[in-house]
């Protein structure tokens, strides 16, 4: 008579069952390379994403507001889901990192050998080579034991391929201006006067590149600010580190000189992690959850057409944001530098995740133009013709319209008319790299613009507001749509498809900030107005 088995017996033979979502296509790029580069058998790091314990019921966003506290006894991973999934960690002869591994982000990472996360998850790895670099792929969906389906919701790092793109853009030589410093930005958009945002903490979100000290001292030193505390926070073994001014390094320069300059006074976190879907989840939940750090807002200015994303990774990181949003962190994100089409070839309409969350403020692009110490004019930014971007906006294919969009006159995803699902993006602010900011970069100062720097822009003023309203703003789109006169509404100006005009549009959104509307929003508390 055989023994019975055990429960690390039953993981390995049971049979198993596809995890929802996470079917990848083909890396049709490059054919993959015949025999694996060198490196590739070394072990390799998987985020396995796990359910709630409770559900967040829709009406809860905006709404309720809880302590980290209350959110990981409520909405964390629970012990038992926990335990059964080290247990199938186990069983195929996977660790355990139990330093990255945390109950309250729900994310268990293992590592383990090719060949046993092949057999753990019923996968195949391909090996190709990407712009000159090595990528690990795979194809169809990953699959876990059937015991396990429900509890793990995501299982991300087994493909490496790229997941975002940098949304700035430098402002071609013939074409580029002096550009704004970004206090000059501030003030034509009436941000809140002689307020600092001490006590606030603003986390950037980066895929790549990093920082110089010595350029952050100059920089705030030359617009006679306050130089801001940064500090660089790695993730999955991201790092900073700055190469040269033609790389990421723009963007995460952009962000900070941004988002330092017009939140005089707010600590800048910059959590860095690899580019990946693995990476970029990791690093977002790794901010949210941060209980030292303690960001009230997060920027992000990266991301990639829905299309490009894995309906498991999309749903992963559309969690995340709402986990913050019960948690009272607001997020803003960059909605692309592509126009209509989001650099999709063809002609067909994409907008870019994670902007198109419904739990984000989607930060959409103009062109500013000033008359003195006011606005002269600002429209829709659009420089296609002269290949230096446009603003990305429209429908999402993958997000229901929320309801506070309900009135918005959102339309059908590749026409006008129809109601469509979520529309992007919420707000918009100045990005044509024509008009753009006044950067240090490695030393080398430049003009950069992009929807990148609007996210960090909108960051700085809900910090400022943050700051003088003593409360966190939160979840803040429901109150801004529900709110007449926050931000100044673009009337003109395309994105390709799409056409700017009274209201909200899928160019600029609910427009550019009235500065000071926005804060007293703010300070009024923006559940009351929702």
């Amino acid at each position: 008579m055989s023994p019975a088995k055990t429960p690390l017996d039953a993981f390995t033979t049971e049979p198993r069952v596809p995890v929802p979502g996470s079917e990848r296509a083909p890396l049709s790029a490059t054919p993959p390379t015949s025999s694996p580069p060198s490196g590739a058998t070394q072990d390799v790091s998987v985020s396995l994403v796990l359910r709630r314990k409770q559900a967040i019921e829709p009406a809860m966003i905006g709404r309720d507001r809880l302590t980290h506290a209350e959110y990981a006894a409520r909405h964390g991973a629970s012990d038992d889901d926990m335990a059964r999934v080290n247990a199938f960690a186990r069983a195929f002869g996977l660790t355990v990192d139990t330093v990255r591994s945390s109950q309250v982000r729900r994310t268990v990472v293992v590592r383990g050998a090719p060949a046993a996360l092949e057999k753990a998850f019923a996968v195949k790895f391909e090996h190709h080579t990407l712009d000159g670099q090595p990528v690990r792929a795979r194809r169809g969906a990953v699959q876990v034991p059937r015991s396990l389906d429900g509890v793990i919701t995501a299982v991300l790092g087994l493909d490496n391929r790229p997941q975002a793109r940098p949304h700035f853009r430098r402002a071609r030589p013939s074409t580029a201006t002096a550009g704004f410093t970004p206090p000059q930005v501030a003030a034509l958009y009436g941000y809140p006067k002689g307020v600092r945002a001490t006590g606030q903490t603003i986390a950037l979100i980066e895929l790549g590149g990093g920082f110089r000290t010595a350029d952050v001292n100059a920089y705030f030193g030359g617009l006679e600010l306050p130089v801001p505390t940064v500090t660089a926070h790695p993730v999955d073994g991201g790092a900073n580190a700055p190469g040269d001014a033609n790389s990421a390094d723009g963007e995460v320069m952009l962000d900070i000189e941004v988002a330092g300059a017009t939140a005089p006074g707010a600590a800048i976190a910059v959590y860095f992690a690899p580019n990946t879907d693995q990476g970029f989840l990791d690093a977002v939940t790794t901010a949210i959850h941060d209980t030292t750090t303690k960001p009230s807002v997060i920027s992000i200015s990266w991301g990639g057409p829905e299309s490009t994303w894995t309906a498991q990774a999309m749903t992963a990181l559309d969690d995340a944001c709402q986990s913050a949003a019960l948690l009272g962190i607001t997020i803003t994100v960059a909605s692309g530098d592509n126009g209509s089409t989001d650099g999709v070839a063809g002609s067909a309409n994409h907008v870019d995740f994670p902007a198109s969350s419904p739990h984000v403020l989607g930060c959409g692009g103009t062109k500013l133009v000033a008359s003195g110490t006011s606005i002269g004019k600002e429209t829709a930014w659009n420089e296609l013709a002269a290949q230096e971007g446009a603003t990305g906006g429209g429908v999402s294919a993958v997000f229901a319209r929320p309801a506070w969009q309900a009135k918005a006159g959102v339309p059908a995803p590749g026409k006008a008319g129809a109601s469509g699902g979520r529309g992007v993006p919420d707000v918009s602010g100045d990005a044509d790299p024509t008009t753009g900011y006044r950067t240090l970069v490695d030393g080398q100062s430049g003009v950069i613009g992009g929807t990148s720097a609007v996210a960090p822009l909108w960051a700085g003023l809900i910090a400022l507001s943050n700051a003088q309203a003593k409360q966190s703003a939160g979840f803040l789109n429901a109150a801004l749509y529900a709110t007449p006169g926050v931000c100044r509404d673009i009337l003109s100006g395309t994105n390709g498809a799409f056409e700017a005009g009274p209201g909200w549009d899928a160019c600029t959104g609910l427009g550019s900030p009235v500065g000071s509307a926005v804060a007293a929003l703010i300070a009024r508390g923006v559940s009351s107005t929702a």
